[in-house]
């Protein structure tokens, strides 16, 4: 075991609040040292949660770099268009950093992240918890170990379930690009171009293409008998599988972003407290084809690497059932599996009579976050590397997390000027 590791929580939404999380269990090796929100209430309850003192806590990222350096390291939570901005002080400063995916909303932002932390040789690890699932490791590899030979080929598929679209994408906080200044693309699926580039860090992606739009949620689609809040005037929310009320009170999903706007009132609302801001001016009460939201529903991209491996992928949002796939074909076998299955199929050609394939099934264990375990094995290896222990394959440094989200960039400039895009060598 090394040194203690302390760390800062900048941006005490949820992802950050679930990353320094781990401190709690391993307080031993990671301690919370502070806190910047300008929420008072989400600072005061990241302050009871790790006994930090007034002295602490801030309310900007100017504020907090007016004190003597205070911790190792920042674990970054902000929202997307506030990374870049926070993240070179807080780099010139002297601190290392766990920033939230995705890395920026541009490619001109990403790069002067990299050449921030180059200038002031700071460590940068990326949140793509994918990496850390079993699942994808296991693949991982599997592949390094050239067990299917070269890759030939990867599809991958991101299925949003109709609930999730519909608080993140249509009705939350990422539904509306100006807002977030990150695509649909980019705040969902860059987990998913991660993996792509990853599995295939043997070769550079060269080209992508891209096609998508908002197809579903608008106005001109809401069906007979809606309203425009989902407790005031519609006559089919009892029957609408997006249903504020049955979504987020009923089934009590979603509730770190439904009653954000009500935090102030109460960190706890009770019901009718809920029922009353769903009715009047919590976003999270709106229609679903009247809200204000232009970010694609559905997409798909195609990616060409410098060694002739392709690679596609699709996102498509508002599923029954929420899943990730995988299928890769190397030229000496396969992989496929669905994360949330739990299961990956190796298969090899078998040519011997009554064969045509051999097939080894890996089952893994469930998972309570929806990054199937990586989450918070995530933050594990980054208090070891802090500590001066060496990457693990996993490992999300920043000159590594590059390429997925370079991809993601040249497909959406492609989904919107109709032609394939070159990405551009690092």
């Amino acid at each position: 075991m090394g040194k203690k590791i302390r760390a800062v929580i900048v941006g005490a939404g949820n992802r950050a609040s679930i990353y320094a999380s781990w401190a709690l269990e391993h307080g031993d090796e990671l301690e919370i040292a502070g806190v910047v929100d300008v929420s008072a209430v989400r600072r005061d309850k990241i302050a009871k949660l790790y006994n930090l003192a007034p002295e602490a806590c801030f309310s900007s990222v100017e504020q907090f770099l007016q004190v003597p350096k205070m911790a190792d390291a920042v674990i970054n939570g902000t929202m997307d268009q506030q990374h870049v901005e926070t993240s070179v002080p807080i780099l010139a400063a002297g601190y290392d950093l766990l920033l939230e995916k995705p890395i920026a909303p541009t490619q001109d932002e990403v790069l002067q992240l990299l050449q921030t932390a180059r200038q002031f040789g700071r460590k940068v690890m990326i949140c793509h918890v994918l990496r850390y699932a079993p699942f994808y490791t296991e693949i991982k590899r599997r592949v390094q170990n050239g067990e299917i030979g070269r890759i030939v080929s990867i599809q991958t598929e991101e299925n949003v379930s109709y609930h999730h679209m519909a608080v993140s994408y249509v009705r939350g906080k990422w539904g509306k690009q100006e807002y977030s200044r990150s695509t649909m693309l980019m705040a969902k699926s860059c987990h998913d171009l991660d993996i792509i580039t990853w599995l295939k860090s043997d070769s550079r992606p060269v080209r992508a293409s891209s096609f998508g739009s908002l197809m579903h949620f608008r106005p001109e689609y809401a069906p007979e008998g809606s309203g425009k809040r989902c407790l005031t005037d519609c006559s089919i929310e009892p029957s609408c599988p997006y249903s504020a009320k049955k979504n987020y009170v009923e089934q009590n999903m979603w509730a770190q972003y439904a009653w954000h706007s009500i935090e102030k009132i109460s960190l706890t609302p009770t019901i009718e407290q809920k029922l009353e801001s769903l009715r009047t001016d919590n976003p999270y009460g709106r229609c679903v084809w009247h809200c204000d939201n232009d970010v694609v529903d559905h997409q798909t991209v195609s990616i060409e690497f410098a060694d002739g491996a392709i690679a596609s992928h699709m996102m498509v949002g508002g599923t029954s059932k929420p899943c990730r796939t995988i299928h890769i074909i190397g030229t000496k076998g396969e992989i496929q599996g669905t994360l949330e299955d739990g299961i990956l199929l190796i298969r090899h050609p078998d040519a011997d009579a009554g064969n045509n394939f051999t097939e080894e099934k890996v089952h893994f264990f469930g998972s309570n976050d929806m990054h199937g375990g990586g989450d918070l094995l995530l933050v594990e290896d980054f208090v070891r590397i802090m500590q001066g222990e060496q990457p693990s394959l996993s490992t999300t440094v920043l000159e590594d997390s590059i390429y997925g989200h370079m991809t993601g960039f040249a497909a959406d400039q492609s989904r919107e000027e109709g032609r394939v895009v070159a990405i551009p060598q690092i």
